[in-house]
C-alpha cells in the first residue's frame, strides 16, 4: 500500500472533535495552532443543546425537523428554535472558522453523526426510537446524506483553498448491530440491523459526501470490515480497545486509513497528559505488532486523542493536542 494517497500528509495529527468549554474562537485557535497538518471544526458540547453530537447532527437534517422533548431529541411536525439554534451555532462556528483559516491551505476535517447512530438515537414522534422502522430509518439516512452534501459544499467555499475531510461518528454503531439498544422500559432491546443493512446505509452517507471519509469508533468491537466496505477512506477508534489484531491487520492491509486513538481523552490520576515520546511509542509498538513496515507508518496512519475530549480539563486538552502532533512528527522521522 505505499504508493497510495492519502487525504492527509504524513506524519499528521488530529482531534476526535470535541473540547472543552463554550468559546468557538478560542477553541478554534488552538486547533489551528497545535494540529497545523490535519485541523478540524471544534466542537463544544459544552455550550447546550444544539451543540452536542445528535443535536449538532440534526440540525443539518433536510426536510427533517427536529425539537427537544424531555430532554431528548425527537422528529418534530416542523422546524422550531430548537434546530434553529442548532443551525446557527454551526453557522457561526463555520465562520470562525473561516474567519481563522482563510488563508489555510491543506485538509480540514468536519465531524458529523452517522446515520446508524442518529437512528438508535433520535425518537419518533409516537415515541421509540427511529430505530424501531426500518423505512423511518432510510428516509433519516437519505435526509443526512443530503444535508452533509450542503455541509460539505459550505465548508470548501468558506475554505476554497483547503481540501475538506469528513469523518462520521457512530459510537452506536456496535450495539446497533448486536440488537443491544435498549428500548425506553429498558426490559428489552431493538432488533439487530443486519450488517448488510448497515453498511448500505454508511455507503449511502459516504458517497453523497463526495470527499474522503472517516468513520470514528470508540467503542469496542469496531466492525472494521463493514467500515471498509463502504467507502471509507479510514477509520478513527481507541486503540486501548482493540483486542483482535487480526481484523485490524486486514483492513490496514486492504487499504484503510488508521486514525489512531492513542492518547487518554482525560487526565491521569497525576494530572498530566502524556508526553509524545510516550504517544509515538504506543502507536509503533501497535504498528509493529501488526507486521507492517515502518515507513508505511506515518502515511497510512494519523495520531489522535482516543475520542473527544469534551470531559477535558482546558489546558489538558491543548497538551494531548500538541503531544499528539510531536507524536505524528516523530513517526515522520523514524
Amino acid at each position: 500500500m505505499t504508493d497510495q494517497v492519502w487525504p492527509w500528509p504524513a506524519g499528521a495529527a488530529t482531534g476526535i472533535g470535541s473540547l472543552p468549554g463554550t468559546d468557538i474562537a478560542e477553541a478554534q485557535r488552538i486547533v489551528l495552532g497545535e494540529l497545523p497538518a490535519l485541523p478540524h471544526l471544534p466542537e463544544l458540547p459544552g455550550r447546550g443543546p444544539g451543540a452536542d453530537l445528535i443535536g449538532r447532527t440534526a440540525g443539518l437534517l433536510v426536510e427533517l425537523p427536529v425539537e427537544l422533548y424531555a430532554g431528548r431529541w425527537r422528529i418534530a411536525p416542523r422546524p422550531g428554535r430548537d434546530v434553529r439554534r442548532a443551525r446557527d451555532l454551526m453557522e457561526r462556528d463555520l465562520d470562525q472558522l473561516a474567519e481563522q483559516a482563510e488563508e489555510y491551505v491543506g485538509p480540514v476535517k468536519v465531524q458529523v453523526g452517522g446515520p446508524l447512530t442518529l437512528a438508535a438515537s433520535l425518537e419518533l414522534p409516537i415515541g421509540g426510537r427511529m430505530l424501531r422502522d426500518p423505512g423511518a430509518v432510510r428516509d433519516l439516512t437519505n435526509s443526512l446524506a443530503e444535508g452533509l452534501r450542503g455541509h460539505v459544499a459550505a465548508v470548501a467555499r468558506r475554505l476554497p483553498r483547503a481540501s475538506v475531510l469528513l469523518q462520521l461518528d457512530e459510537p452506536s454503531l456496535p450495539t446497533v448491530l448486536a440488537g443491544r439498544v435498549p428500548t425506553e422500559s429498558g426490559l428489552g432491546a431493538y432488533r439487530a440491523v443486519d450488517p448488510s443493512v448497515a453498511a448500505s446505509l454508511l455507503r449511502t452517507v459516504v458517497e453523497a459526501a463526495g470527499v474522503p471519509t472517516l468513520v470514528h469508533c470508540c467503542a469496542p468491537d469496531v466492525p472494521l470490515e463493514l467500515i471498509r466496505s463502504t467507502g471509507a477512506a479510514g477509520v478513527a477508534l481507541d486503540l486501548d480497545l482493540v483486542t483482535e489484531l487480526d481484523p485490524l491487520g486486514e483492513a490496514i492491509d486492504a487499504g484503510l486509513g488508521l486514525l489512531a486513538g492513542a492518547a487518554s481523552g482525560t487526565a491521569s490520576p497525576a494530572g498530566r497528559a502524556p508526553t509524545s515520546a510516550q504517544v509515538a511509542d504506543r502507536v509503533r509498538q501497535l504498528w509493529d505488532r501488526l507486521g507492517f513496515p515502518r515507513r508505511q507508518l506515518a502515511e497510512q496512519v494519523v495520531v489522535t486523542p482516543a475520542c473527544g475530549l469534551a470531559h477535558a480539563s482546558g489546558q489538558y486538552a491543548r497538551a494531548v493536542l500538541a503531544a499528539c502532533r510531536d507524536a505524528g512528527r516523530r513517526l515522520a522521522e523514524d
